[in-house]
Order: structure tokens, then C-alpha cells, then sequence
């Protein structure tokens, strides 16, 4: 009797791979949850600080990465983590909002997001000049630093023709700074806008390099200064940036055509029609949470429905808060000391001063709004 052989299906076998990163998440996740509850509470009669989960939760990935190591059989599951529940939590997070109050902070950030736009790409382009980073990676630095880091930098590669060894610089620079961006520039918008969740949020929003990072800065200060504007009105300017990357890649290929860019080891063709998902899905999934929240709030006022609905809403923010820890921790796993070390001192200050120069420029610009207007 022939023994009959069970082939696994492929969403199977992809769980078996992902399944032990994605243990590896969560449990670091709940660690940090934990960390920072106690931290909160005064542990060991120490004062109360009041840290953020997200914080806690990047900081213990980046310790845990280069120290103990990431094992190989966890990165499948951190990829996802870090892409997909990460991505369907930033989706989650429009919830927060109805049309009328996205639009109202869309008003107040698309200024300050093309402004900073501009300001990034012209100062990287003399920056990368001055300390001679070659054109490609100077492109790559700019677009990374402008619009939304490490999707912007994957998608304008292919246009100009970027070898892997600039692509990979210019990523480890956008996620290096927008780590650090992430974790300090909360504390800068406590001090100058502690009573205005709103500019808070614009101003992490328009700051901050990659989309998780902007996210992760937004629910960091939300959770420590009970604020979640802060959170929502990130993530509207953010995703004003974003936009921007299909007008930014026909132009990154027209001008590497312009220059000459010439084919090195490693590159391949310019193609002025590289194929980019213009509009990323989670952009069109949090404004599909959007739409719904305010469509929900019109049905169900005044009605029986009004109570589930609102626990319906309020259990979506919670899972989007809590995909939003494990990825994080997720990202902060990602993180390599080692390679960035690696990239050389001229990328490194050009990636660093142009870093600079977009938070000076969007605080400055969010300043002058908030007084403009009050």
C-alpha cells in the first residue's frame, strides 16, 4: 500500500518560516510594553518617567541586534513584521480621524511638506556636492531625506541606474538619522508645542525621513504626553509627502539621462518608467479608514448602533497601537551599527547635515504657522 505523500501548501510553509520573527516581535514587544509601565510607575523607588512603549521597544531591538544578534531563522518573520503588520497598523491609524478633521490638518501641513520637499532636495544636492558623494548617491540621499525614506530611495534607484552598494548606503542613512529623529524630535515638539498636539504632529510629520519612523515619533509622543492629535496629524503629513514620489521618479530619471549618469558594476539600465506603486497600499488603506470612521460617526449618531460602533473604533486603535509596537521593535532589529560604520564619513556628513537642515527647516516653518494663525 503506497503511503500518500502531504505536500504543505505555500501559506503554510511561509508560516513555519515566519512564525519564530514573529514570536521573536512580539515577546520583545511585550518586554518593552512592560519596560516602560514600570518606568512609568517609579520602579525600584526611582522617579516616574513616563516613556513610550515605541521607544522602549526600538531601543531594545537596536541593543538586542548588536549584541546578542539577530538568528537567521527569525528573519523572515521580522520582514513581515516590519513591512506588513507594521504597514497595516499605520493603515489602522485612520481610524483617529474623519474627513473634515484630516483636511483641516492637511491645510496646515501641505505648506510646511512642500516647503521642507524643496529645502531637502536642493540642500542635499550642494551638500553631496561639497564633500564630493557621487551624484547617484546624492540623488538617493535627497529623495530618501525628502519624501519617504527607504520606499522613496527603493524606487528611484532603478531610475538613475543606482548600483546595490548606493542603494544600501542611502537606506542605512535614512533609517540611521530617522532613528535618531525618531526618538528625540518628540522631546523637541513637548517643549515647543506642548499645548499644540497639532503642530506637534505637523511638525514630526514634515521632519521625519521614512513613514514607520514618523508613525513610531507620533505614538511615542502621543503615549507620553497623552495627546493622540499628535499621532493622527503625523500621519496626514506624512502621507502629503508621500504623494510627492510620483512626480520625484520621472524626474530623478530625466535628470540621471541630463547628467549622463554612466553604467558602473552593479547598475543597470536607466529606466524612466520604472514600475512604483505610486500610491502604497497603506496610504489607500488608512484613507479607506478614513472614509469609514466617517461614515461610521454620521450612521450611528444618535442611534442604538452609536456605543458598538465606538468600541468597534476604539478596538481598531488598540491593534493599531499594538502592530505599531511590534514593528518597531521590529525596525529596531533592523538596525546595524556595524554597517553603518561601514558607509564612510562623507555620505554619513552629508546624510546627517541635509537630516539637520529639514528639521531646522520644519520646526522653523511650524512655528511661524502656529503664530500665523493663533
Amino acid at each position: 500500500m503506497q503511503r500518500r505523500l502531504h505536500v504543505a501548501s505555500p501559506s503554510v510553509l511561509w508560516l513555519r518560516l515566519a512564525l519564530p520573527g514573529i514570536a521573536v516581535a512580539a515577546v520583545l514587544a511585550l518586554l518593552a510594553k512592560g519596560v516602560a509601565n514600570e518606568l512609568a510607575g517609579g520602579i525600584a523607588g526611582l522617579p516616574k518617567l513616563p516613556i513610550s512603549p515605541v521607544m522602549c521597544a526600538v531601543v531594545l531591538g537596536m541593543l538586542w541586534r548588536n549584541t546578542l544578534g539577530v538568528p537567521r531563522f527569525a528573519t523572515e518573520g521580522l520582514e513581515w513584521v516590519m513591512r506588513g503588520l507594521l504597514r497595516t497598523g499605520i493603515a489602522l491609524v485612520g481610524l483617529r480621524l474623519t474627513l473634515s478633521g484630516a483636511t483641516a490638518i492637511a491645510a496646515t501641513a501641505l505648506p510646511i511638506a512642500i516647503i521642507c520637499i524643496c529645502v531637502a532636495l536642493l540642500g542635499a544636492a550642494a551638500l553631496c556636492r561639497l564633500f564630493g558623494v557621487p551624484p547617484r548617491l546624492a540623488v538617493l540621499l535627497a529623495v530618501g531625506t525628502a519624501v519617504c525614506g527607504c520606499t522613496a530611495v527603493i524606487a528611484v534607484a532603478p531610475a538613475i541606474r543606482a548600483r546595490n552598494d548606493e542603494t544600501a548606503f542611502a537606506i542605512t542613512c535614512v533609517v540611521l538619522f530617522g532613528c535618531v529623529a525618531m526618538l528625540t524630535y518628540p522631546s523637541l515638539a513637548a517643549v515647543f508645542f506642548s499645548a499644540a498636539p497639532l503642530y506637534a504632529g505637523v511638525f514630526l510629520g514634515t521632519a521625519i525621513h521614512d513613514t514607520t519612523q514618523v508613525i513610531g515619533a507620533g505614538l511615542i509622543y502621543s503615549q507620553q504626553h497623552a495627546a493622540p492629535a499628535a499621532l493622527a496629524a503625523a500621519s496626514v503629513a506624512k502621507l502629503l509627502r508621500n504623494l510627492s514620489i510620483a512626480l520625484l521618479v520621472p524626474a530623478a530619471a530625466w535628470f540621471a539621462r541630463s547628467q549622463a549618469f554612466s553604467a558602473d558594476e552593479g547598475a543597470g539600465p536607466i529606466d524612466s518608467g520604472a514600475r512604483v506603486q505610486l500610491v502604497p497600499l497603506f496610504v489607500i488603506g488608512f484613507v479607506c479608514c478614513v472614509v469609514l470612521r466617517t461614515a461610521g460617526d454620521a450612521l450611528t449618531q444618535h442611534s442604538a448602533l452609536a456605543a458598538p460602533w465606538h468600541a468597534l473604533t476604539t478596538t481598531g486603535q488598540s491593534a493599531s497601537e499594538l502592530f505599531l509596537i511590534c514593528g518597531m521593535t521590529a525596525v529596531g532589529l533592523s538596525v546595524s551599527f556595524t554597517q553603518m560604520w561601514r558607509i564612510g564619513w562623507r555620505p554619513l556628513a552629508s546624510g546627517l547635515l541635509v537630516a539637520i537642515l529639514v528639521g531646522v527647516c520644519s520646526l522653523s516653518l511650524t512655528l511661524a504657522s502656529q503664530r500665523f494663525m493663533h
